[in-house]
């Protein structure tokens, strides 16, 4: 029987090579996935552990509970000092002390637009040893900055900004543009930096000035001398620093936490990545029993003789076993050669849209080899043991018949029945997620999807005998006989029809809800810009450090400006209740804001009146005309009255309120945001005396309508597209399962089209048969899954809404249209190769098959 099993495989290779495409494609995923986690943890990894060389204990500050961050002046006080420093580096076993002040410097690109990612542009001081020498950022040209006047870059930055040694270069940190010598370009491998960051370097002196004050710094970090003791050092050293104003971190330590970081920040990605391997996997299932049936089916005569000359049942379901394990091993032994180049191209792809991962080579571990190959085999494995089954089943008297057997009415009977149960569980637990209202309850929503989801697929060759009859109705009025063949063909046998189509029905079901919520979530978010802002441009910093409270009238005197308002927040607690408050200009803030009031006013707020939204006053059971008492962030505490209640805004937030009654009680004058209105409506040259009015910041952020929804709504398109780049995989498994079920149709049919030839069928009627079928088939699983996944769309409304006030299903027409486009598409292309092949036949030997 192993014979058997062998030869069986090399006599139908041309049957069996879609099918393990199909497997091949799965395996590939998996194994991309795993090979790309592997390679670019490991090269972060050892990044890291580069950058942590000779780092014995690495002392960080720590502010106190009470004690603010930042100061008044916006700089920060810590504990660690000259002093301090001095008594670490005296204590026995201490090599080196390394003296650390870090910051955020963002660099002014060439045309102006930042240079770097945010929070990752760095800076630091730049510690020359006595030969002028920073070990830690090695200089590549130039020297390292010793004055005032001068900076160090990293060379990725400096290329990025075009930039050169004797340049000048023009940055920010909290504030004004502040301009400064390039004096030299190193290299680090800092993985904040190569990950798409920046790195700017001054020296001490300089550092301290701009982020702390003389003489104080960030963090020590401490070389060991040979021999020393990591933990025994450790240890002394928390011994000298002062109670709860800093900590000591073994180097051990900070390597085994960023290993754990690192394992993190790759677990998202690689998550999302395998369960599209998954989705791909789930759907070659079906290409693969369908094979196996449809295999079994035509060798039915075949295997009742081996039942007749002594093969028992169990041997017949080894044999099939057996076969679908070797296709499985060999699918996954070149799907993992795939994969191994599709990690190769995602780390490319990836780092040309700015990942930065750092270099290191391929890491192909024991785990992804062993997992990719069991998974390829254990799929195909599973997925041929109904088939299996089923061919033990067959008797030796069945060798004497010809006849292809229709599946047993009793089989179908339990298939719908169960079908139905699980649909309609599926389908209750969907509706009782229209009525939660956590996201804590999105596991739920999935449960019921994937509930939803196999419960149509098991009641699948149900369906399609009503959807592929109406679309034979149309095919036979268009095609005349033509389509009245596609038609009965592809309901001769529903399970291999369905069985087809789900291929297909489950990456569109996928997709159509992903699309459905995502559409209507863009449209969410542009209402949220629309409705809540006037103004005509919003005005703030890219690290949320705020704008000086001084250049807002200059923004004022700009010609062309109708209105300003600016908005400061800070944090009050009333009647057991916080609430974020907003001070702003309540002369202006009416112009530039869509304020709605249910109740009351601002007009006669008054020094200590605020207004909040409708569903601040709805929780807390506030009216207008109450009086609370407020007790706000720096611990003091005053009277305040709720002088209206507005319509929800995402511009004035949950409360508003004078900035007289918000200044005296901030850390820092600083304003989070200008809302700027004009007279003639937003222009470029209106946005560049903006800025120019504004210090011509590298941090400043001057959007207007356009540009918030591009930012609110960007992310989603983005988050669409790699979607439906995951979901192509499976769309194209469903193709090759559709190629596949078509070319061992038309195998099976031989001798049937060899007859319509004889009657009068032409070659051109043949293919047009084919193809309609093929045709037929993509549509019924096209409409099944745009209508599973709009209902689960649908049916998650209300979760997604929890987020977004503004949400509403809204169904993309036009989207959907292109979605049935692709599915004819798809069915046309298909059939290609199986209609030509079937055209070819030659009549006389068609009809003499056996």
């Amino acid at each position: 029987m192993l014979r058997t099993a062998l030869r069986n495989v090399l006599a139908h290779k041309a049957r069996l090579m879609m099918t393990a495409l199909a497997v091949l494609l799965g395996v590939a995923f998996v194994a991309g996935t795993l090979i790309f986690s592997d390679t670019v943890g490991e090269a972060i990894r050892k990044a890291s552990a580069k950058n942590l060389s000779g780092v014995a204990v690495s002392v960080h500050a720590l502010a106190a509970e009470d004690t603010p961050v930042t100061g008044k002046d916006g700089k920060r006080t810590t504990a660690l000092d000259d002093k301090l420093a001095d008594t670490v580096r005296a204590l026995p076993g201490v090599q080196s002390v390394r003296r650390n002040v870090t910051g955020e410097a963002t660099l002014a690109g060439p045309d102006g637009i930042p240079i770097g990612n945010g929070w990752q542009n760095i800076a630091a001081n730049f510690q020359p040893d006595k030969d002028g020498y920073d070990a830690r950022y090695p200089l590549m040209t130039g020297r390292g900055p010793t004055a005032a006047g001068e900076i160090a870059l990293d060379e990725a930055t400096a290329k990025a900004a075009g930039h050169k040694v004797g340049d000048t270069v023009r940055f920010a940190t909290d504030g004004p543009v502040l301009t400064k010598k390039l004096v030299g370009i190193v290299t680090t491998d800092d993985p904040q930096v190569t990950a798409g960051g920046s790195l700017a370097l001054f020296d001490t002196a300089t550092a301290q000035r701009l982020y702390l004050h003389p003489g104080q710094f960030d963090e020590l970090v401490v070389g060991a001398e040979p021999g020393t003791d990591q933990q025994a050092l450790t240890a002394k050293v928390r011994e000298v620093l002062p109670e709860k104003s800093a900590v000591a971190t073994s180097g051990a330590e900070l390597a085994a936490e960023q290993s754990r970081m690192v394992t993190e920040q790759n677990k998202s990605l690689s998550q999302t990545l395998l369960v599209f391997a998954g989705i791909a996997l789930f759907v070659g299932v079906f290409i693969i029993a369908n094979t196996f049936t449809m295999l079994i089916s035509q060798r039915s005569r075949e295997i009742a003789l081996l039942r007749a000359v002594g093969a028992s049942r169990r041997q017949v379901v080894r044999s099939v076993l057996t076969e679908a394990g070797l296709l499985g091993l060999i699918s996954s032994v070149v799907g993992f050669a795939l994969g191994l180049g599709i990690a190769v191209g995602l780390r490319a792809v990836l780092d040309a849209n700015g990942a930065g991962f750092p270099d290191g080579p391929v890491i192909i571990s024991p785990t992804a080899v062993l997992s990719s190959l069991a998974v390829g085999v254990v799929v195909t494995v599973l997925a041929a043991w109904l088939p299996s089954r089923k061919a033990a089943k067959i008797a030796p008297v069945e060798a004497l018949s010809t006849v292809e057997a229709a599946p047993a009415l009793r089989g179908l009977v339990i298939r719908n029945s169960l079908g139905s149960v699980v649909t309609g569980l599926g389908v209750a637990v969907m509706f009782y997620v229209t009525t939660l209202k956590s996201s804590d309850d999105i596991p739920i929503a999935m449960a019921g999807s994937m509930l939803t989801l196999t419960g149509v697929i098991i009641l699948a060759p149900l369906l399609s005998r009503p959807l592929v009859s109406l679309a034979g109705m149309v095919t036979t009025r268009l095609f005349g006989i033509g389509g009245k063949l596609a038609k009965q063909n592809a309901l001769r046998n529903p399970r291999r029809t369905a069985a087809t189509a789900s291929a297909l029905m489950i990456g569109l079901t996928l997709i159509t809800g992903m699309t459905v919520v995502g559409n209507s979530a863009q449209v969410a978010m542009d209402k949220m810009t629309a409705n809540g802002l006037k103004a005509d441009y919003k005005v703030g910093t890219s690290t949320y450090t705020g704008l000086d409270t001084e250049l807002s009238q200059k923004v004022a005197d700009i010609p062309g400006v109708a209105a300003i308002a600016p908005l400061r927040g800070t944090g009050v607690e009333a009647g057991g209740h916080f609430l974020s408050l907003n001070g702003t200009d309540l002369a202006t803030i009416g112009k530039v804001a869509q304020l709605d009031f249910d109740s009351g006013s601002l007009a006669h707020a008054g020094s200590n009146g605020i207004a909040i939204s409708r569903t601040a006053a709805k929780e807390n059971g506030w009216h207008t005309g109450q009086a609370l008492e407020g007790k706000f962030d720096d611990k003091k505490t005053a009277q305040l009255k709720i002088a209206g209640i507005y319509a929800d805004n995402p511009v004035a937030g949950s409360a508003i309120g004078a900035t007289s009654l918000v200044d005296p009680h901030m850390l820092r004058m600083k304003n989070e945001e200008l809302l700027v209105k004009t007279q003639d409506g937003p222009s470029q040259d209106l946005e560049k005396q903006i800025r120019h009015a504004l210090g011509d910041s590298p941090l400043l952020k001057v959007q207007d309508h356009d540009d918030l929804r591009k930012e609110n709504a960007g992310q989603i398109e983005t988050v669409l597209y790699i979607v439906y780049g995951l979901l192509g995989m499976a769309i194209i498994i469903a193709v090759v399962g559709v190629v596949n079920t078509l070319a061992m149709s038309v195998f099976e049919r031989t001798r049937e089209i060899g007859m319509l030839r004889a009657i009068g069928l032409d070659r051109s009627g043949i293919k047009q048969m084919v193809r309609l079928e093929s045709v037929v088939i993509s549509l019924f699983g096209a409409i099944l899954g745009i209508g599973v996944g709009t209902f689960l769309a649908w049916a998650g409304s209300n979760l997604v809404s929890q987020g977004l006030p503004t949400y509403e299903l809204l169904l993309p027409w036009g989207r959907l249209a292109l979605f049935v486009l692709i599915a004819l598409v798809v069915g046309v292309l298909a059939a290609l190769w199986p209609a030509r092949r079937a055209a070819r036949l030659n009549m006389l030997e068609a009809i003499g098959a056996q």
